[in-house]
Order: structure tokens, then C-alpha cells, then sequence
């Protein structure tokens, strides 16, 4: 009865490669937040986050806050957007336009005019930061094109 006994050398059996932990989650495809077009695309990365545990940066303890107690997995369970915009050099900028879209979702008002300020200032910190930012200011730049392509009819003339 030969068995492998792997206690022989704990050194040997426990090699571990900690290899991809440097590198940034893989961006999602990213809603159009940035252009304030429209604000039924802006608010979905605050929609998926707040499906419960988001609360945390707009209500205070409001009647119907199912979050109150989970602030601590707000973090585990963020949308991979959010993650990825707050793992760059624009959190602040991120986290100020978060917040501004969930106030302006829970009291109904517009989303384009009341956060028209944080949003410019979030796009500029991107255009700053385009070396981390890229894949959202291109994929933002296509979907501008396309919709200007779209809105030109060639069977207008």
C-alpha cells in the first residue's frame, strides 16, 4: 500500500501564485452615462447597485430601506461598472455623481439637469485619466456616433 504523502515537504504542497491579483476587474460594457442624453441609461449602474444595499449613499434611514444593516456588503456586492470606475483615478468624481443620480432617482427629479455639474466634472476626470478610463470613453464616443448616424436619415432630401 503506497500512498503519496504529501506532508513530506509542506513547502512543496503549498505553492500558491498570486499572479492576477495587480490587474484591474475587466470593465463592463458601459451604459451612456457620460453623455447626459439620456437618463434612463445613466441610472442604471446605481439601479443594479442599489438593488438592496445601495442606500448607503443616498437615503438616511427613510421608510423602506431594505440596506440599512448590510452598508459592510455594499462593497461585495457593487455592480462591476461601479467597481471599475471607483478603481481609478475618478472615484471621488464617481462617488459624488452616485450619489447625485440616487437623490435625484428617490425624489423623481431629473436626472440630466440636477447632475449636469457632477457629470461634466466626472467626464473631465476621465478625459484626464484616459490611460485607465479608455474602454468607457470609447465605448461612450461609438455610442454618440452611432446615435448621430442614426438621427441622420438619408431619406430626408
Amino acid at each position: 500500500m503506497s500512498s503519496p504523502s504529501p506532508s513530506k515537504n509542506p513547502a512543496e504542497s503549498q505553492t500558491v501564485a498570486p499572479a492576477t491579483d495587480s490587474s484591474p476587474p475587466p470593465p463592463p460594457p458601459p451604459p451612456s452615462d457620460q453623455g447626459g442624453e439620456s437618463s434612463g441609461d445613466s441610472e442604471r449602474p446605481n439601479s443594479v447597485a442599489a438593488g438592496g444595499d445601495g442606500e448607503k449613499n443616498g437615503g438616511e434611514g427613510e421608510a423602506g430601506d431594505v440596506g440599512e444593516g448590510h452598508e459592510d456588503e455594499e462593497e461585495e456586492g457593487e455592480c462591476g461598472f461601479c467597481l471599475f470606475m471607483k478603481g481609478g483615478g475618478c472615484k471621488e468624481e464617481f462617488i459624488a455623481w452616485e450619489k447625485c443620480v440616487e437623490e435625484a432617482d428617490q425624489t423623481g427629479e431629473d436626472v440630466v439637469s440636477k447632475c449636469f455639474e457632477v457629470t461634466s466634472l466626472l467626464k473631465k476626470c476621465m478625459d484626464a485619466h484616459a490611460d485607465y478610463y479608455a474602454p468607457i470613453l470609447d465605448a461612450e464616443k461609438a455610442m454618440t456616433e452611432a446615435a448621430t448616424t442614426a438621427t441622420t436619415t438619408p431619406d430626408s432630401e
